[in-house]
């Protein structure tokens, strides 16, 4: 096994995507022993606020917070993240050589084009970096994950599984806070944003309440995969506690 080698990778189109969708997940799986990492398609060059050494400096300090033990940035074009040959090639490499099991990533129906894209670029990527004659000279095995995830979906979908990260709630929004100059502050000169704005971070923590809720646990964070599921033991995955009765109240 490689060096590099990891068990999960989240990818994320702008810096601060990942902590945003799941920033507790990531916490739950470094303490479990497992060795996570995030990519980053851009350096949010074209971000309304913050400048991109601004952006490098806060995702640095949100990723140790995480506690991943590897954070790159793939250097495509913020607003014009594309799913190209070249982008999919660049991603294949990076599959190669990190060798994640499963890989987190934005929902293909996400309205941002960059998100989209970047969903896209994943999945293809994913199947491409275990055919043998496909890119070749990158110098590491094919490889493809186990499973692609999805985070971030339309609230019409119903998530495939949704992960309790009550103990880790407050490390997360650590973590998203790290994002400074993207967050609400009243003394920087940019124009506001959705995520500027004064009561976004309360709506992460309903959206968490939600989806914990779902479960009978404080802060949740959810996820949906397109194929079904291999469940070695049901009996052991349905007796797991489950809020099976708050519909019937």
């Amino acid at each position: 096994m490689s060096e590099e080698a990891i068990d999960v990778l989240a990818v994320g189109a702008h810096p601060d995507d990942v902590e945003l969708a799941m920033g507790g997940t990531l916490l739950k799986l470094a303490s479990l022993g497992y060795r996570t990492g995030i990519v980053d398609m851009t350096r949010g060059e074209a971000g309304t606020r913050g400048t991109p050494e601004e952006r490098a400096r806060e995702a640095a300090e949100a990723a140790r917070i995480l506690r991943v033990v590897v954070r790159e940035t793939l250097g495509l074009p913020d607003t014009r993240v594309l799913c190209t040959d070249e982008a999919r090639r660049a991603f294949v490499r990076v599959l190669r050589r990190l060798r994640p099991k499963v890989v987190f990533t934005h929902h293909w129906e996400d309205p941002h084009p960059d998100h989209a894209h970047t969903s896209r670029i994943v999945r293809e990527a994913a199947f491409l970096a275990g055919l043998p004659k496909y890119d070749p000279e990158t110098g590491h095995a094919r490889h493809r994950p186990n499973a692609v995830a999805y985070f971030l979906f339309p609230r019409t979908l119903p998530p495939s599984f949704i992960v309790d990260i009550t103990t880790f709630a407050e490390e997360k929004l650590r973590a998203i806070r790290a994002h400074r100059s993207q967050l609400y502050d009243p003394s920087r000169p940019e124009p506001e944003t959705r995520i500027s704005a004064e009561g976004f971070l309360r709506r992460v923590e309903a959206r968490q309440r939600y989806y914990g809720a779902l479960i009978d646990v404080e802060h949740g964070e959810a996820f949906l995969v397109r194929e079904v599921l291999n469940v070695e033991d049901p009996v052991a995955l349905l007796t797991r506690p489950m809020n099976i009765y708050a519909y019937l109240i």
